[in-house]
C-alpha cells in the first residue's frame, strides 16, 4: 500500500512539508495616501461641474429667458424677492412655449445644479470635519438647500403657469427663492469653516513630529 508523503516525511524524521500560502497581490492595496488623492480627485470634478452648473443655469439660461419675457428678471435670480406685479408681467410677457423651456431648464440644470453642489460640499465636510456634531450642523445646510432649492423650482412653475394667480403662492415663492440663496451662502460658509477645521490638526502635527525627531537625536 502506497504511503502518503506526510507519512514518508515522519518515516525518514523529515519535518511536514508546510501547506502552501496562496500568494498576495499587493498591488491592489491602497495606501490612505493614495485614497485620500483619490477622494481629492472627485471633488476636484465635482466642484468643476457644480461651477459649471451654476454658470449655465443662473448666468448664461436664466438671463437668456429674459429675452422672452420682455427684459423682466426670472424669479431664480432675485436674491431679495419679488412681487404680485412682477409675477403678473412676467405672466403676461411670457407664451407657453417660454413657460416650457423654463420648466425645462428646471428640470435638467435646474435639478442637477443643487444635487451635484450638495453631494459635493457633504464630501468636502466629511474628509475634513472629525467632530460628529460639527459634520452634522454644517451637512444642514447644503442639504436644506437642495431641498429648498427644487421646492422653488416647482414652486415657480405652478405660480407662473396657474390660472388665477395666487398672492399666497407668490408669497411663498419668494420666500423659497430668497431662502435658496440665503443657504447657498451659508453652505459656502460651511465649506469654508470645514477646510479651516481639516488644516489645523496637519499644522499642529508638523511641530510634534520634528519635536519627536529632536528627543531621538
Amino acid at each position: 500500500m502506497a504511503k502518503t508523503p506526510a507519512q514518508r516525511a515522519a518515516k525518514h524524521g523529515q519535518a511536514a512539508t508546510p501547506a502552501s500560502t496562496p500568494a498576495v497581490n499587493t498591488s491592489t492595496q491602497r495606501s490612505p495616501q493614495k485614497a485620500e488623492g483619490n477622494a481629492n480627485l472627485l471633488l476636484i470634478a465635482g466642484s468643476v461641474a457644480t461651477l459649471f452648473l451654476f454658470w449655465y443655469f443662473h448666468l448664461l439660461t436664466l438671463n437668456q429667458m429674459a429675452d422672452l419675457s420682455g427684459g423682466l428678471a426670472m424669479p431664480d435670480s432675485m436674491v431679495f424677492g419679488f412681487d404680485m406685479a412682477h409675477i403678473e408681467g412676467l405672466r403676461a410677457a411670457m407664451d407657453s412655449d417660454a413657460l416650457g423651456q423654463l420648466q425645462f431648464v428646471h428640470k435638467t440644470a435646474g435639478t442637477l445644479f443643487p444635487l451635484v453642489f450638495g453631494l459635493c460640499a457633504m464630501t468636502l465636510i466629511a474628509m475634513n470635519v472629525a467632530k460628529k456634531s460639527v459634520r452634522w450642523v454644517l451637512w444642514s445646510f447644503p442639504l436644506l438647500f437642495a431641498v429648498v432649492q427644487l421646492w422653488a423650482n416647482v414652486a415657480i412653475d405652478n405660480m407662473l403657469g396657474a390660472q388665477t394667480l395666487e398672492p399666497s403662492a407668490v408669497s411663498l415663492t419668494s420666500v423659497l427663492v430668497m431662502a435658496s440663496w440665503f443657504l447657498l451662502v451659508l453652505s459656502l460658509a460651511g465649506i469654508g469653516a470645514a477646510l479651516f477645521l481639516g488644516r489645523k490638526p496637519r499644522a499642529s502635527a508638523v511641530p510634534d513630529q520634528g519635536a519627536g525627531t529632536a528627543v531621538q537625536e
